[in-house]
């Protein structure tokens, strides 16, 4: 979605760089962390099981492969690890004690050591698997950053300033109500840790110091909430809430000869997307996830992905295009003469429903590149080349287009090249190939 938006976006106009929030800081990476820590264990044969809160998964294992290193060499050390609540009913509570009593025991410079060898494999992972995909950023930006740098504790000043914060239960508040968001929201917990929401706000309003007009952010449906409290937090820092643009993206049903694929991230149950793309391709994958308008629910059908039919539809527009590009190569086999000038200025002798059903379809290509851009909808120009690719197929199927007379070949040769170019510019735009054989 963010990739084809930022392309239709270039495509009218606008400057657009596209960035990567980097989530490495925070209780999930120490979470992370003892994941992997515990896993290193169970391969030392230590006798430890994963916390119900922690991380699962064949990925768990691969990092813990590559980093490979040994902590605890007997059971009497492991014993001091394990804390002494019950992981069933106190699942928070156990992790954080798990967390303080791993750092005390191979203190905390190799615990940091082991958290960021993780983040740093998993991240060259995202990258390698996104650039294989076609997606791309100009930028990774490290949340992390905004803590080393001072960021977040000078922003938290002006904030306290301008009399946004203020203190109790132990924790500081964000004044988030005094701007439209529905209740107010920590920023430091009690335990002097700041909250995810704190980096958001710095986050955001170190994007509008460094430029940028309006902010865009591509976010799962589960972010719904987040939206007021950010533009609360914008307004605070001095910035016009407007500027920032959030779009929700639906989840994604995965099914496979017609069963839903049971998917948790925490417990290592998902299909990747490298074995997505393996599996139907980066062209299907890619078509398939902007089909729709990224506020509706998609059930992305294997299937139906793979399939070489006309229900499919990055197969169908693609099919379009090889056609056209078979046409041309006829010509040319023929030996037949085509004159560019010739077939423009006989676009009259185009008289046919078909024919002019496709003339007002490809005219149409700028209004839509344009409406999609404005509406931030990429589905929009899917479902234009969908359209178009049957306008085509239609035509072709009634029409003879390497007929004897020149004048009237020449208008459909230039009729069809004018749809190929068209097919092509669009699904460049979506990234997604144009063959011109099938």
């Amino acid at each position: 979605f963010g990739a084809s938006l930022r392309n239709i976006l270039e495509a009218v106009g606008y400057d657009v760089k596209s960035e990567y929030y980097v989530n490495d800081s925070g209780r999930q990476m120490d979470i992370l962390c003892i994941s992997v820590i515990i896993h290193l264990l169970q391969k030392e044969n230590l006798k430890i099981s994963m916390p119900l809160a922690g991380y699962q998964g064949q990925y768990i294992k691969t990092i813990s492969l590559a980093i490979d290193q040994k902590f605890i060499e007997n059971e009497i050390k492991l014993k001091e690890l394990i804390p002494k609540i019950d992981d069933r009913n106190n699942q928070d509570q156990y992790m954080d004690c798990l967390i303080e009593n791993t750092k005390k025991l191979i203190g905390t410079k190799k615990f940091n050591q082991i958290k960021k060898q993780s983040l740093d494999l998993i991240k060259k992972d995202i990258q390698d698997d996104l650039s294989e995909f076609g997606v791309l950023f100009d930028s990774w930006f490290s949340e992390e950053s905004l803590h080393r740098n001072g960021e977040i504790d000078k922003a938290l000043q002006s904030l306290k300033e301008k009399n946004y914060l203020y203190e109790q239960d132990g924790a500081t508040w964000f004044k988030a109500t005094d701007l439209g968001d529905e209740k107010d929201r920590v920023v430091i917990r009690k335990n002097q840790n700041k909250t995810y929401f704190t980096s958001d706000i710095v986050y955001h309003h170190n994007k509008k110091e460094r430029g940028f007009d309006t902010l865009i952010d591509i976010l799962g449906s589960d972010h719904h909430g987040y939206i007021a409290r950010v533009k609360a937090g914008l307004e605070a820092m001095d910035h016009n809430s407007d500027d920032l643009d959030v779009q929700l993206v639906q989840f994604v049903s995965l099914y496979e000869n017609g069963v839903k694929q049971a998917m948790s991230t925490r417990s290592g149950e998902f299909i990747t997307l490298r074995q997505l793309r393996e599996e139907v391709g980066n062209d299907a994958a890619r078509f398939f996830y902007i089909m729709r308008s990224n506020e509706q629910h998609l059930d992305f059908d294997l299937a139906l992905a793979k399939s070489k039919t006309s229900e499919n539809p990055v197969y169908y527009i693609q099919y379009a295009h090889a056609r056209i590009a078979s046409v041309i190569n006829q010509l040319n086999e023929k030996s037949l003469k085509y004159d560019q000038k010739n077939g423009i200025s006989n676009l009259k002798l185009l008289t046919t429903e078909k024919e002019r059903q496709l003339m007002v379809s490809i005219s149409r290509f700028s209004e839509i590149l344009f409406l999609s851009a404005k509406n931030k909808a990429p589905h929009s120009l899917a479902q234009y080349l969908r359209d178009l690719a049957n306008d085509f197929h239609s035509y072709y199927n009634e029409s003879i287009i390497l007929i004897d007379d020149h004048s009237l070949r020449d208008a459909r040769v230039s009729l069809s090249i004018s749809t190929k170019k068209v097919i092509s510019m669009g699904l460049s735009l979506l990234g997604v190939s144009s063959p011109s054989s099938m």
